[in-house]
C-alpha cells in the first residue's frame, strides 16, 4: 500500500516545522516571562488574567521545574530540534531508520511528559496557563501525526491492520484528542469560572 499524502517527507516537514515553531513560540514566551519573574518576583505575566488563568501562579508550582530548572528550556530545546527536523525534510533530507525511531522516542517523551503537565493543572494545581496549553495543542498533531506517518511507512513497528489504522485515521485520533482534552478542561473549569 502506498504512503498517504499526508504521510510523505514534504508533509511531514511541514507538519513538524508549523507544529515545532508554535511549541517553540510558546515555551519561549514562557522563558520570557519566568525571567521577567526572576527580575520583579511582584510582576504579572501576560497571561494572569483571573484567580484560574494565571501563568505566573502555575510558574510558582514545583510542577513548573520538576528536574530543577524551568521547564520550557526543555521545550526551547525539544520543539527546536523537531523544527531542524521538518526543516530538514523540507530542504530534501533523508533520514535513517534509526534517526526516526530515536525522533520518534523524543516526542513521545515529550507528549508523556505533557499529558502529566496537563493533569497536574486540572486536577492538582487547579489553575490553567494559556502558553502551557499553546504548548499542548501543538504536541498532539506532532505526536500523533509523526506516529501515524511512522507507522505507515513501516519505520515503526505494526501490524498490517494497525498500518492501515494509521493511514485512514491518523487525524481522526488528533480530533478526538483535542475534544479530549477540552472536554476535560470544560469539566473541571467551567464551573470554577462560574464561581467567579
Amino acid at each position: 500500500m502506498t504512503t498517504p499524502r499526508w504521510a510523505t517527507d514534504r508533509a511531514l516537514g511541514w507538519l513538524l516545522t508549523t507544529t515545532g515553531l508554535v511549541g517553540w513560540v510558546g515555551a519561549a514566551v514562557l522563558v520570557l516571562e519566568r525571567v521577567h519573574l526572576y527580575e520583579n518576583p511582584f510582576a504579572s505575566t501576560s497571561c494572569d488574567i483571573n484567580p484560574l488563568v494565571s501563568c505566573g501562579s502555575v510558574m510558582a508550582t514545583p510542577q513548573a521545574a520538576l528536574f530543577g530548572f524551568p521547564n520550557p528550556l526543555l521545550g526551547i530545546v525539544g520543539y527546536a530540534l523537531v523544527v531542524a527536523i521538518g526543516t530538514g525534510l523540507l530542504a530534501g533530507a533523508r533520514y535513517a531508520r534509526w534517526y526516526w525511531v530515536a525522533t520518534w522516542v523524543g516526542v513521545a517523551l515529550a507528549g508523556v511528559f505533557l499529558v502529566w503537565l496537563w493533569s497536574q493543572a486540572l486536577f492538582d494545581i487547579e489553575k490553567l496557563c494559556i502558553y502551557c496549553m499553546v504548548c499542548w495543542a501543538a504536541t498532539i498533531p506532532m505526536f500523533w501525526g509523526l506516529t501515524g506517518a511512522l507507522v505507515s511507512r513501516g519505520l515503526l513497528p505494526g501490524s498490517e491492520g494497525v498500518r492501515h489504522f494509521f493511514r485512514e485515521w491518523t487525524w481522526v485520533v488528533v480530533v478526538v484528542n483535542y475534544v479530549a482534552v477540552i472536554a476535560s478542561v470544560l469539566a473541571v473549569f467551567l464551573p470554577k469560572f462560574m464561581d467567579l
